[in-house]
């Protein structure tokens, strides 16, 4: 019954949308623009001249490649003027696959090269580590949330860079969902975490090499910085528009699709509910035993929220939380991205869970991700979403005065 209830919310998406696309989008984006070159790609069809005669530390996973799929560490081993020394691995390791709490270092199978885990002992490289390379390169593909740890990653290890007189080069790669939508609270001073390395919005509006850019000013860090810019990209587009390869980013980040969700139903895995890890859709589902996802669905439903619907169903997750116990909950189903904000969509279900089901939903820990008291307050009381997002609404209007000065693109 569980694998039904799934298939016919995936259905639902099929009818509206046609046949799933391999990164399974949704909504019509037109052709994709073939020329989008990733820095990877620009640095290849340069020579790699940026690198010439240095020894060169690579952090990476498997999202690091160029547009025919190969890898970032397979072409920097195989250039004649570069000298791949080291690699270094965040979250969900070299081939993210691992989902566990620390990762160890490894050996590389396809250069031979050690991988030091920056998931693991240690989540910055080490001055013994760094002692052996001129540059450190970053190419990542981060999918656009604050949240989302490799841009934390990258933060670390440009400090760690900056300690050691090493130079930063970050291979810059698109927005997955845009670089022009901006929303959510900014983290509050003092709360700096591995899920929030820097004062930013949820959904940040930035690439990896903007990011690096605003890092360095905003942290003082005394470093030289290069980014390696995406060619062919604009602001507005998608992933999908881009006609690059998708490569899922981590273990449960599956499409296109989840990770326009991620901002907003990624905001609550941090409480007792599931949000689809240990199903064929996490992120695209949310739920718990003690939940009715009908009456969810029909709050949610009655409350208007732009581009999207709820489904009530039922699932049992194979993994992670509430493995092997029947949820009642909802599936999301985005009909127009164009109008869907993801955060207004996360926020509300948190302000209907505490009002639906003030004992059972645990409340205390939806501030973990969110990182901002004035609006965890404010769900907390029960106010409307307008109410909500003023609390955050100063904020969030000065982080986009701050990152205007770092963006790349138009």
């Amino acid at each position: 019954m569980d694998r039904v209830a799934c298939f016919w919310a995936m259905l639902g998406c099929a009818v509206l949308f046609g046949p799933p696309e391999p990164c399974r989008s949704v909504g019509w984006a037109g052709a994709p623009d073939d020329a989008v070159l990733c820095g990877i790609d620009v640095l290849q069809r340069d020579g790699f001249r940026q690198l010439a005669c240095k020894r060169v530390g690579l952090i990476t996973n498997q999202t690091g490649i160029n547009r025919d799929g190969v890898s970032t560490a397979k072409l920097l081993q195989q250039a004649p003027n570069v000298n791949l020394v080291a690699l270094f691995s965040p979250e969900h390791g070299i081939a993210g696959k691992l989902d566990t709490a620390r990762i160890g270092d490894a050996r590389d199978p396809e250069t031979g090269l050690r991988i030091f885990s920056l998931y693991g002992a240690t989540r910055r490289p080490t001055a013994a580590c760094l002692a052996q390379v001129d540059a450190i390169l970053f190419d990542i593909q981060d999918i656009g949330t604050r949240f989302y740890t490799y841009i934390s990653t990258m933060g670390y290890a440009m400090e760690a860079a900056a300690a050691a007189h090493v130079e930063f080069v970050v291979l810059d790669r698109p927005n997955p969902i845009n670089g022009i939508d901006v929303d959510g609270p900014v983290r509050d001073p003092g709360r700096e975490s591995f899920v929030s390395c820097h004062p930013i919005a949820v959904r940040h509006g930035m690439t990896v090499g903007e990011l690096a850019r605003m890092f360095r000013a905003e942290r003082s860090l005394d470093i030289t910085l290069t980014v390696v810019k995406v060619e062919g990209w604009r602001r507005a587009d998608y992933f999908d528009r881009t006609g690059l390869l998708w490569v899922n980013p981590s273990p449960n980040m599956r499409s296109l699709t989840e990770a326009l969700l991620y901002p907003g139903i990624g905001l609550l895995e941090t409480t007792n509910l599931s949000v689809g890890r240990g199903t064929d859709t996490p992120f695209e589902l949310l739920g718990a035993p003690w939940l009715d996802g009908q009456r969810l669905a029909a709050v949610l439903n009655r409350a208007g929220l732009p581009g999207v619907r709820c489904v009530p169903l039922r699932f049992t997750p194979s993994s992670s939380k509430y493995a092997g116990a029947r949820c009642g909950g909802i599936a999301l189903v985005i009909t127009d991205r164009a109008r869907f904000r993801a955060l207004d969509t996360g926020l509300e279900i948190a302000r209907q869970l505490r009002c639906l089901y003030p004992d059972q939903w645990d409340f205390k820990h939806f501030d973990r991700l969110l990182a901002n008291k004035a609006t965890w307050e404010a769900v907390g009381r029960g106010a409307s979403l307008a109410v909500i997002r003023a609390a955050f609404a100063d904020g969030l209007k000065q982080f986009k005065t701050r990152r205007q000065r770092f963006l790349l693109y138009e």
